[in-house]
């Protein structure tokens, strides 16, 4: 387990929102397009950290579905000696 992580079991919206009303600072989901998905409507997310992989696919599952408008700040960004793009971004609200 990772300094500062915590693992969740069960209803992602349910956990989310009784862990953000328990601590204090952002919630940073990385990566999981899924649970992006399940979490976006909520507003519980707070960051995100994606990687952007230098491939074109003709197709696939997006990360964020049909919906809202998301407003994201970048705030952080490396790119890495493979070529991905570590990229951090805040929710604007």
């Amino acid at each position: 387990m990772y300094a500062n992580t915590t693992m969740l079991t069960g209803d992602a919206r349910e956990n989310v929102a009784t862990l953000k009303s328990e601590v204090q600072g952002h919630i940073m989901i990385m990566g999981s397009g899924e649970l992006i998905r399940t979490l976006l409507p909520t507003g519980l997310i707070d960051e995100y950290a994606l990687q952007i992989f230098p491939i074109v696919l003709g197709s696939g599952t997006t990360i964020f579905g049909p919906g809202e408008r998301l407003d994201l700040e970048l705030t952080h960004s490396v790119a890495t000696t493979t070529g991905v793009i570590i990229a951090q971004y805040t929710a604007r609200r």
